[in-house]
């Protein structure tokens, strides 16, 4: 005859039930364990966990008995302290990708999905963003904290509308109150904001001049002397020079920038360098004291001042590493963008408009 095999499991209230009556009609714990069919040890620790004292009635002597209450009171209590299971269990290439993922591409874990579905990476186990962020706080990881996620895990300040004042200077074109729909809409490719990122705190003017393409948030980073309107300018024509002025004007629609000084030439920002009696391009100024009115460019500066951050002497960074920042921002997975790169679909939307990508 074929003995039962004897298995590992977690008892129930019902096995606990079983436990307390077939002791007391004098079982040993191993004929207990052969009709529960589980390893004796099982029933060793099972006795243990709902031992408690009682008086006897016949010797009047404390004697220690069996609770099957007292056990699966204890056992609940384990198992809450204990905590929910980790969802991303055994799974260590997973755990490592995270990690890796995390601390080579500087992204959030939202990235990280992002990153693995463009590598087309599948894993023995799916988790959320909202659970990687968890088991970062935990401490769960062994390789990262939250001290290494993006924005250390603080919270993403919203702008303020704030009441509108009297401008410095009156705007150099047309406000932005005058920009069409599918400009406010991102349905149109083509519509860019503009900005410049520098260093107050240094006696370098060298600075950063950064458009970002509103449908895709594709960036172009360009290193410029300093702030000067006429740099600007020059920087633009320079552009217009590598794309072509019939290129230009299918990909830069408009700019909406501030009311900085170094955007004052608004005309010289919208004649063709090449074609000078045509335009190249139509600019729109925002509001005063209005950044939220520019949130591509924004957060897409946020991004540099994490290879740049603030106080940077950009005298002192090379071109190959403003492009190197520009490739990573540019090939970064959005969640806004279905967790594609801007890169992607800037080129899809370049073909969509008869240009090579």
């Amino acid at each position: 005859m074929q003995a039962k095999k004897r298995t590992f499991k977690h008892l129930t209230k019902t096995d606990r039930l079983r436990i307390e009556k077939w002791q007391r009609e004098g079982m040993k714990p191993k004929e207990i364990a052969d009709k529960l069919r589980v390893h004796l040890s099982t029933v060793y620790r099972e006795l243990k966990r709902g031992e408690y004292q009682r008086l006897d009635g016949d010797t009047w002597e404390m004697v220690s008995a069996y609770s099957p209450d007292i056990a699966e009171e204890r056992y609940q209590a384990n198992l809450r302290e204990k905590g929910p299971e980790l969802k991303i269990g055994k799974d260590h290439a997973l755990a490592s990708y995270i990690e890796d993922t995390i601390i080579k591409q500087d992204c959030s874990p939202a990235a990280v999905l992002g990153y693995a579905m463009m590598e087309g990476r599948t894993f023995k186990t799916s988790v959320s963003v909202a659970t990687i962020y968890s088991y970062i706080k935990k401490g769960l990881f062994l390789r990262i904290t939250q001290v290494d996620l993006p924005r250390r895990g603080k919270r993403k300040n919203s702008y303020k509308k704030v009441e509108k004042k009297e401008p410095a200077r009156a705007p150099a074109g047309e406000s932005i109150e005058q920009r069409p729909a599918e400009v406010r809409n991102r349905e149109q490719f083509g519509h860019w904001e503009m900005d410049t990122v520098y260093s107050a705190k240094t006696s370098s003017k060298k600075a950063l001049l950064v458009l970002t393409e509103r449908k895709t948030r594709w960036e172009i980073i360009i290193m410029i002397p300093n702030r000067k309107a006429e740099t600007i300018v020059k920087a633009l024509d320079a552009l217009e020079r590598r794309y072509g002025a019939v290129n230009f004007r299918k990909i830069f629609r408009s700019i909406t920038v501030d009311n900085g000084s170094e955007f004052a030439m608004a005309d010289g920002i919208e004649r063709s360098a090449i074609n000078k009696p045509l335009p190249r391009t139509k600019v729109y100024f925002c509001h005063p004291y209005s950044s939220w009115e520019r949130g591509s460019n924004e957060n897409q500066n946020l991004m540099i001042r994490r290879k740049h951050p603030k106080g940077t002497d950009f005298a002192k960074v090379t071109k190959a590493e403003i492009e190197a920042t520009a490739q990573w921002i540019n090939n970064y997975p959005r969640r806004i963008l279905g967790y594609m790169s801007s890169e992607i679909l800037f080129k899809q939307c370049l073909r969509e408009i008869g240009l090579a990508a």
